[in-house]
């Protein structure tokens, strides 16, 4: 006999509801980055408002507060361009001109400096050098030609320097709105979970946010002087990359550290082993302690999933799937975890109130003596 089954409906109608958010997201999958980077940099200046806040005067609104603070925050970054890019502009101009014919020099690989437990190898390693160069050389116009291509691409999308500063703005000045607004729509208990899940989120991107702001300072102030100290070739520009890189976990600074080495050896810079041994202990400090104090609430993933995150993000969004990876894991933690906790503190007052419920029905049913005794009980409970 045929009917209607309300609860396969359901879930079908869930299942139709997710996929079409799925489908959507991916089709403005660039808007919605823009709207990330946003929420970002919303969360690096809102510390800034907080601190104006304490002193606006009441009649003054607070529109003009944040305005202030981020008019401060942008010329603070157009200052600090246009001290450090002109440098870095030059360097990264030498470098890309001086690039090609390090790659074709038949001395390229003999100027890479090795150890001496390694030199009696320098014939077969060179040689294997030699030839991984050989092969490379081939392929690096067309992969510079197509890194050409990318950066004009992104330079003709330079409107979005411009949005990200403005809907940051509006963020600012309309998330209380906008949060009373939706969670109004909730039932009561619907509302204190994402009331709980919003001040969570909150708490975990303002730690990763700034943290990563402050490691990527962090790292461009030790690489810049320590590379100039050192006397590496292209310090500035090898700092600058390093600090962009940071945002990118795990893959960014590694891609840093291999590029600083291989910019510096095939340079000819004659303390490479000096720089490595650099590299790993600034690592070791920023990972280990930098790092985990930055980030003591907030971000706390395993490094199994962050791995894995990271793999997906590439294989999902590429370089912004990386990016994201972390901070929409923790989210997806602490979604997971506030729904459970929530989920069985239900069931915990949903098995109270039966067992208070049998311990009255049997009350009901049992003699006069018997019945104040269970009604003791169940005053104590």
């Amino acid at each position: 006999m045929l009917g209607f089954d309300f609860r396969v409906a359901r879930i079908t109608w869930t299942v139709f509801l997710v996929a079409l958010l799925l489908y959507i997201t991916y089709t403005v999958s660039s808007t919605l980055l823009v709207l990330v980077f946003a929420v970002f940099f919303s969360y690096l200046v809102y510390p800034l408002v907080e601190l104006l806040e304490r002193f606006r005067p009441r009649r003054v609104p607070r529109t003009v507060s944040i305005a202030v603070v981020f008019v401060l925050v942008i010329a603070l970054v157009a200052t600090v361009v246009a001290v450090f890019g002109a440098r870095i502009q030059e360097e990264a101009l030498h470098l890309s001109e001086q690039l090609p014919a390090l790659l074709r020099s038949n001395d390229v690989v003999g100027r890479i400096p090795l150890p001496g437990f390694a030199e009696p190898l320098r014939a077969r390693i060179l040689g294997f050098v030699r030839d991984q160069l050989a092969n490379g050389t081939d392929q690096a116009m067309p992969l510079a030609k197509q890194f050409g291509v990318s950066v004009m691409h992104a330079a003709s999308n330079l409107i979005y320097l411009v949005l990200v500063p403005v809907i940051s703005f509006l963020l600012i000045k309309e998330a209380p709105a906008m949060r009373d607004e939706m969670l109004s729509w909730m039932s009561r208990a619907n509302r204190r979970l994402w009331d709980n899940i919003i001040k969570d989120l909150d708490v975990l991107l303002s730690r990763y946010v700034r943290a990563l702001l402050f490691l990527s300072i962090a790292t461009l102030v030790a690489y810049s002087i320590a590379f100039s100290l050192m006397g590496v070739p292209y310090a500035m520009l090898l700092a600058g990359l390093a600090a962009v890189l940071e945002f990118i976990p795990f893959a960014g600074p590694l891609a840093a550290s291999a590029a600083a080495l291989v910019v510096a050896g095939f340079s000819g810079f004659d303390h490479l082993l000096w720089l490595v041994g650099f590299i790993i202990a600034y690592r070791v400090f920023q990972d280990y302690v930098l790092n985990p104090y930055l980030m003591s609430e907030g971000v706390e993933v395993s490094p199994l999933m962050v791995i894995l995150g990271l793999l997906a993000g590439d294989q999902l969004g590429g370089v912004a799937g990386i990016f994201l990876s972390v901070p929409v894991m923790a989210a997806l933690k602490i979604i997971f975890t506030r729904a459970s906790a929530a989920q069985k503190a239900r069931r915990e007052i949903e098995a109270r109130a039966a067992l208070v419920e049998a311990e009255a029905l049997e009350r009901q049913n049992a003699p006069p003596l018997q019945q104040t005794v269970v009604q003791v009980n169940i005053e104590k409970k």
